[in-house]
């Protein structure tokens, strides 16, 4: 159940390269990459990344987005976003190679984040006023989910054949209402959504049409963050966690905060797609 030991202060962002066959995942507030043979630091806070080749990854992070060669270590600029107040949080690629992110207070102030998307060269900003965030995947019906973790929505927005958003947003699943918090989300084979519920200690799966089928619980973890279907066969849920606002008291009372965990055979995934430069 425990995949990985090593604490995460805030642990986002797991992605299993299909080509190198390994899991790679972030620790941001400690501005760390984690691979399930190494760790890279690096000098601003990371969070969120595509693949670009065997060697490249596409990272969002604090300044915007830059290439990030896993086996020489070189960094390259791709593109600016945010301020100096923001940090990147959520990000995943979309089908027609472009990858989505979102950035943030670093006090997580209401309304200064966005949503943006990075595609053939060009980054735009697609929605602003946003608190936290999260929850960015892509259906099997061309559109593309995402919430702002503050008001407890997930949304939908349809998309063009380029992958740029047509319309506006509007709520799919409201777990407001049920006093739950959306984070990071992925889409399976079947086209069902598994969302990471902050606080409540699970990764929970809902059917296309917004019915909650099952959820997987992350033991002696309540704030789980991120999932990702990974393995060769893309069988295995991985799920990030975190220790981020949690005093001593609260972390030896849930001992594997912080920690990844991975399920295998719950679901099947999809392989994370390619971002083109």
């Amino acid at each position: 159940m425990i995949h990985d030991a090593r604490p995460c202060e805030l642990g986002e962002g797991p992605l299993w390269h299909p080509i190198r066959e390994d899991l790679y995942w972030f620790d941001i507030l400690n501005r760390t990459l984690h691979s399930q043979t190494r760790s890279w630091t690096f000098p601003e806070i990371v969070s969120a990344a595509g693949w670009i080749s065997r060697d490249e990854l596409l990272i969002a992070s604090e300044s915007g987005l830059y290439r990030f060669d896993l086996t020489t270590e070189a960094r390259q600029v791709v593109a600016l976003a945010g301020s100096a107040e923001t940090r990147s949080n959520d990000g995943r690629a979309d089908r027609q190679g472009g990858f989505w992110f979102g950035t943030m207070g670093k006090k997580a102030e209401k309304g200064a984040g966005a949503i943006w998307r990075w595609y053939r060269g060009e980054l735009r900003q697609l929605f602003k006023g946003v608190t936290i965030p999260n929850s960015i995947c892509f259906t099997l019906d061309g559109a593309a989910h995402f919430s702002d973790t503050a008001t407890g929505q997930v949304m939908k927005v349809a998309l063009d054949t380029a992958g740029w958003p047509v319309g506006e947003p509007e709520v799919w699943l409201d777990l407001a209402r049920a006093g739950l918090n959306p984070d990071g989300a992925v889409i399976d084979a079947e086209g069902r959504f598994w969302n990471a519920q902050w606080g409540a200690g699970r990764v929970a799966c809902y059917a296309p049409d917004g019915s909650f089928v099952q959820a997987v619980e992350t033991p002696d973890a309540p704030q789980s963050s991120c999932p990702a279907f990974g393995g060769p066969d893309l069988s295995t849920l991985f799920i990030t966690t975190a220790l981020e606002h949690m005093d001593a008291e609260a972390r030896a009372k849930h001992p594997a905060s912080g920690q990844l965990f991975a399920f295998p055979g719950v679901a099947k995934g999809l392989p994370e797609p390619q971002v083109i430069t």
